[in-house]
């Protein structure tokens, strides 16, 4: 039964059944069934018969059709009490004025409960549900109608409780809204009940129930989201206010804008973000088989305000195409199978103070085919929209990580210098080696290859060695900050320089053939450096000195068995180290912390004068409150030991006894 219908099945063929229904079938003074009558019709009285006929089985579906509204005054067609139909309906199924079977159906409909009249102004007083349950009868649902197995509703009478008397509602919904709690000392049970229950068990009134808490949940609070976690805008907007160095890029749907960077272990990872101000161009091999696109250009970038951009793309067709594929299997004798591809992508960021303002991007495109191997190259630089034609600012005012150094050369009429280091290629011969700037911050070690022969003069090596590490220094001074100027002296630092050491090599050698020694090899630059001050909080990083000297090595021809017509191999090397130093002397160590070094928390595992570290603010181990606890609870002891130590303690406990 569903509502005002109810629903049954007749099995069996339908064909030549007569379906009828009737209305209070029982004789009301025997209380028999009348003998049924085949004759009867599908309407009787406010029910109707619908049968939809199938294969083997028929769906039978009775339905009431009168209207279930309580009657309100001069009112019609309506319920005059809430139990407004009580009436058995028959259903007869016949064949040829045969019965084949028969339904009987009882029912006991209610009124609607549903108020269309005027509402009065009379407002409900509700009480407040902090102190006290909303409903004392939850299940209470229906307004001027019992619900059924609702046993706290007024509406039920006890004829119609002792339908459902077994099965009420029970718990909060069913009416019990101040049920005992298990921490009132009257609920004690001796099952599962602990023995320091008495003392911790509750003498409450059931109006004070933690019941209440089924109806009223109280105020909460939003939980604080760590700092560590980036929070996630849900819809466009100011992302935040510009831009740092070394903040990722991010794009329209605030996510990271990656290009394909080489990472700690040297392989390329396809999915890097982009930093901010820091420049970087990196090689990738691929082949056909596990070449991936990359982001899309159609991607906008934050400008670090809010606003988009939209990358400005240009599109170009490699034609020298040996600098980028190198051949790796014989060509095959069928067709081979080739792909339009991107061979590099150079991307030039173009910003002022915090926010970028332009992105464009060259995309060269060319063919790859199986068996060939593609070093991609990606490079990103960013371009200051205060710049012109002079060299870039390497910061402003401080320097930059990962900014070329700033060097003049002072003796010359262009005062512009370069500060440079080797970029192998090729068999890592010196004559093939290119150059690459100093970047600030970041240590680095190169060199290249010189090809000597076994008679080799050693003052001529000597001096061509010293020449091509002093190609790499074409500068006197170095620029202190990012913004030097070249027209302000006061900007630089001088380049101090230690000369390699000349020796006699005829007195030292006996003018032995294939052995130099003195040989100038390593060139080592180190850059020493200091935060001196900060701008918005970003490091102010202030170049203080810088040394240039050389290692010597002796050289000696190598060969195998024969060294005629052979030449040998001298490597050279550059090195650069960044040494930072603080801006102000440290303090000077005091006699009593020379010479009591066990006090020195720097070198001892014991540190005294921190034994009361835990109990401070700064300890973060564990939560302050049980920090407090503990050490209130060891003042407690040591308190408590010292008293009953004392002979007056003693004294008084023996009287005590006495």
């Amino acid at each position: 039964m569903s509502g005002l219908r109810v629903k049954s099945f007749f099995l069996g063929s339908s064909s030549g059944v007569n379906f009828s229904i009737i209305l209070n079938p029982i004789d009301k003074e025997t209380g028999k069934l009348q003998v049924s009558n085949c004759s009867g019709s599908k309407r009787a009285g406010d029910w109707n018969l619908n049968v939809t006929p199938g294969v083997n089985t028929s769906e039978v579906i009775i339905s009431l059709t009168r209207n279930l509204q309580l009657c309100l005054p001069n009112a019609t067609d309506c319920c005059t009490t809430p139990l407004c139909v009580v009436e058995t309906v028959q259903v007869l199924a016949c064949r040829d004025s045969v019965v084949l079977a028969h339904l009987l159906i009882q029912a006991e409909i209610y009124a609607n409960s549903s108020f269309t009249g005027n509402v009065s102004e009379n407002a409900s007083v509700i009480a407040n549900q902090v102190f006290q349950p909303l409903g004392s009868c939850p299940c209470d649902l229906t307004g001027g109608a019992c619900d059924v197995r609702c046993c706290c509703d007024p509406e039920c009478t006890p004829a119609l409780k002792q339908l459902f008397n077994g099965s009420c509602f029970t718990g909060v919904f069913g009416g019990d809204v101040n049920p005992p709690f298990d921490q009132l000392c009257s609920t004690r049970t001796t099952e599962y009940t602990p023995d320091w229950f008495p003392f911790l068990c509750v003498q409450s009134s059931l109006n004070n129930t933690p019941f209440l808490g089924y109806f009223y949940h109280g105020s909460t609070s939003t939980p604080r989201v760590p700092s560590f976690k980036i929070p996630v805008q849900t819809s466009p907007g100011k992302l935040f206010a510009g831009y740092r160095q070394g903040d990722p890029i991010m794009t329209e749907e605030n996510e990271y804008f990656t290009i394909p960077q080489r990472s700690m272990a040297g392989q390329c990872v396809g999915n890097a973000p982009v930093a901010h101000l820091q420049d970087f161009d990196v090689k990738c091999l691929t082949d056909l088989a596990s070449y991936k696109e990359g982001l899309p250009h159609d991607v906008r970038i934050n400008s670090g305000t809010g606003d988009f951009i939209q990358q400005n793309v240009i599109y170009r067709t490699i034609t020298d195409m040996g600098k980028f594929i190198t051949k790796t299997e014989s060509p095959p004798t069928t067709e081979v199978l080739c792909q339009n591809v991107t061979f590099a992508e150079h991307y030039m960021f173009i910003w002022k103070d915090e926010n970028i303002e332009g992105i464009n991007v060259t995309v060269f495109l060319g063919s790859l085919c199986d068996g060939e191997i593609l070093t991609q190259r990606f490079t990103v630089k960013f371009v200051s929209l205060k710049s012109n034609n002079a060299a870039e600012l390497s910061g402003n005012p401080g320097y930059q990580v990962g900014k070329p150094v700033k060097a003049a050369n002072m003796n010359a009429s262009d005062t512009f210098g370069s500060l440079k280091i080797w970029q192998p290629a090729g068999r890592g011969l010196c004559t093939l080696a290119t150059n690459t700037p100093v970047l600030f911050g970041l240590d680095s070690f190169s060199g290249c290859i010189l090809e000597v022969g076994i008679n080799e003069d050693c003052s001529f090596l000597r001096g061509n060695v010293t020449e091509k590490l002093s190609s790499l220094i074409q500068a006197t001074h170095v620029g202190k900050r990012g913004n030097s100027s070249y027209s302000d002296v006061n900007d630089w630092v001088e380049i101090i320089r230690l000369d390699p050491f000349n020796s006699n090599t005829s007195a030292n050698t006996g003018n032995l053939k294939g052995i130099c020694p003195d040989i100038p090899a390593n060139l080592n630059i180190r850059i020493i450096f200091a935060d001196v001050g900060a701008v918005q909080g970003i490091p102010w990083q202030e170049i203080l000195a810088v040394q240039i000297s050389y290692s010597t090595v002796i050289w000696q021809f190598q060969c195998g068995l024969t060294c005629e017509n052979t030449v040998s191999f001298l490597p050279i090397t550059a090195s650069v180290q960044f040494i930072k130093v603080p801006a102000q002397p440290p303090i000077p160590m005091t006699r009593f912390q020379i010479n009591y070094t066990e006090f020195d928390c720097n070198r001892n595992d014991v540190c005294w004068p921190q034994v009361f570290y835990p109990l401070t603010r700064f300890y973060t181990g564990e939560p302050y409150s049980q920090c407090l606890a503990k050490g209130l609870s060891l003042a407690f002891l040591v308190l408590l030991a010292a008293i009953m130590s004392n002979p007056w303690f003693s004294k008084v406990w023996d009287n005590f006894l006495v």
